[in-house]
């Protein structure tokens, strides 16, 4: 067994400089400390039960078809794109990534203090995601992700979260045109959320205690309940959805619900069209 076959089946690597296609193709059972990989794809593709510490992506397709693997202080640079793919079992913890398509159809994923400067078309197709204090800026952010936990998320890029299912946020900050299309079952508590055209086609949407901001927002829903929320120059609201909906203060203008609850202390401008609508099934409380 020559070294490099050893190295890659258990033990350690230290401070190495590793370029190459394929560099620790299939390892096991391996710790990997202040490595640098570069100048070739896949380093680590097909490999399980590997641990990284202060290491370095900076290039192409890191991890792809891996299992157990843990990140902690690590780096993916911008060339380190389409960095986790068709991958199971993966923490991420104290790291930042650059590079964007990360995280694609993969299983049992736990992002912990990271930042995602460059989060386009990242988390997409995934189950079992688990996310703590995170930072990621990028449009398309979480496509077609199913059972999903967040906390302290604080998301800049649009159409985010369009098509998932089972989908819950806490403590979170989102500044995302088209939030929530085609989701279904997600539930937002604590959090601020400023976007046009919130949660069309969604199914199941609950926001609790939430602040929003929202041309034309909430529309197209099946279920949308809001309880002890605000509505900052929300205009256009709750087009074409089934709601049960009480804010906590004005809200700026409805257009044509199917039926419901609305409750709110006022309301700018009520917009009921009899051709449109059967306005009998929709109840309007002033507090």
């Amino acid at each position: 067994m020559n070294k490099t076959t050893y190295i890659k089946e258990f033990g350690e690597i230290k401070n190495e400089l590793l370029t190459g296609e394929r560099a620790l193709f299939k390892s096991h059972n391996l710790n990997i400390y202040n490595t640098i990989f570069e100048k070739g794809e896949s380093p680590l593709k097909e490999s399980q039960d590997i641990k990284l510490f202060g290491s370095m992506f900076k290039w192409k397709y890191p991890l792809w078809y891996t299992k157990n693997i843990t990140v902690k202080d690590c780096v993916w640079f911008e060339m380190g794109r389409a960095g986790v793919w068709y991958s199971d079992y993966i923490t991420v913890q104290d790291s930042a990534i650059e590079a964007p398509k990360n995280f694609r159809k993969c299983n049992n994923i736990t992002l912990q203090n990271v930042s995602l400067s460059n989060a386009q078309e990242t988390l997409w197709h995934c189950n079992n995601v688990n996310m703590e204090n995170v930072v990621a800026k990028g449009d398309y952010f979480g496509m077609n992700s199913q059972n999903m936990l967040i906390k302290d998320l604080t998301l800049y890029g649009d159409y985010s979260f369009d098509g998932v299912k089972n989908l819950e946020i806490y403590n979170s900050k989102l500044l995302s045109k088209d939030a929530f299309w085609n989701s279904e079952n997600v539930t937002v508590y604590n959090s601020f959320i400023s976007g046009e055209y919130l949660g069309w086609n969604a199914k199941n949407l609950t926001l609790i205690n939430c602040v929003v901001e929202s041309l034309q927002g909430m529309c197209y829903i099946d279920n949308l309940v809001m309880k002890n929320c605000k509505l900052l120059n929300t205009t256009l609201a709750f087009e074409y959805s089934t709601v049960n909906v009480e804010i906590d203060g004005f809200l700026d203008s409805i257009i044509n619900p199917i039926s419901g609850v609305i409750s709110a202390n006022s309301i700018g401008q009520l917009i009921m069209e009899e051709d449109k609508i059967d306005i009998s099934k929709t109840k309007i409380i002033y507090k």
